[in-house]
């Protein structure tokens, strides 16, 4: 996998955050989300706490809300199953504009909106300031099992292969007047996928067969030997949110 290889959701930058070691982004974002999750549904406050420290950190990536708003649709299905929580949940009900709502139901919609908005907002940035290479990179700094960031990067490099592959495919298709849009052409474009898998499968075994005869033994190289390990500066400067918002999350459970 070549070093300039990115993907869609990078923003190419010079930012601070842009310069920050892969490793050192991607412990502060998970305690970030732990520190997130560990804080009681109740403690209104700290949620918008944690909603500046993703806005500063925005700012700091040059990274605009728009941007992140509009990917943050993902989380679409989460949200429609946190508004239909009101409506099903049990016990104590309280009425909203003449509708019987029930008070664990709204505040497991809370909960499910708070949290996971400020999961996906946290994951975005990180994938907006790093490459897909130094992703792999930081995860094998971390010591991540090798098995995972081998898939990780295999999956990466022949991504784009796959979809080249699909993109021709469809295009035979469509100049032999097969259009997929009408519903009795399905059986052909199934065919399609399942020429896609068996030709991917082949190509994984041509693949393995080839690293096999030149040494592999199930251990690629690290890919992050010879490269500067973060400094202890980067990991205070990264250190900063994760602090702040632990900080957040024991105060609200020491009040809550």
């Amino acid at each position: 996998m070549g070093a300039g290889h990115a993907h869609v959701l990078y923003r190419e930058s010079t930012s601070a955050v842009h310069r920050l070691p892969p490793e050192v982004k991607i412990t502060a974002m998970v305690l970030f989300t732990v520190a997130v999750v560990a804080t009681p549904r109740e403690a209104y406050w700290a949620f918008g706490g944690y909603a500046v420290l993703v806005a500063a950190v925005a700012a700091l990536a040059r990274v605009g809300p728009r941007w992140l708003l509009s990917r943050a649709l993902i989380e679409l299905p989460f949200v429609l199953f946190a508004f239909a929580l009101p409506f099903l949940g049990t016990g104590e009900r309280v009425t909203v504009a003449g509708l019987s709502l029930s008070v664990d139901g709204l505040h497991g919609a809370w909960n499910i909106l708070a949290k996971g908005t400020l999961g996906v907002l946290a994951s975005l940035l990180l994938a907006a300031t790093t490459t897909t290479r130094d992703l792999i990179v930081g995860l094998d700094r971390l010591r991540c099992p090798q098995v995972l960031t081998q898939i990780a990067t295999f999956m990466l490099r022949y991504l784009d292969v796959l979809v080249g592959e699909a993109r021709r495919m469809r295009v035979a298709r469509v100049s032999r007047g097969d259009d997929p849009r009408f519903l009795w052409q399905l059986r052909g474009f199934a065919a399609g996928v399942g020429a896609l898998f068996l030709r991917a499968f082949e190509r994984g075994e041509r693949v393995y067969l080839a690293m096999v005869s030149r040494g592999y033994t199930g251990r690629m190289p690290a890919v992050w030997q010879g490269a500067d390990a973060a400094t202890a500066g980067q990991w205070a400067a990264a250190a900063t949110v994760p602090a702040i918002a632990v900080c957040i999350a024991a105060v609200a459970v020491v009040l809550t």
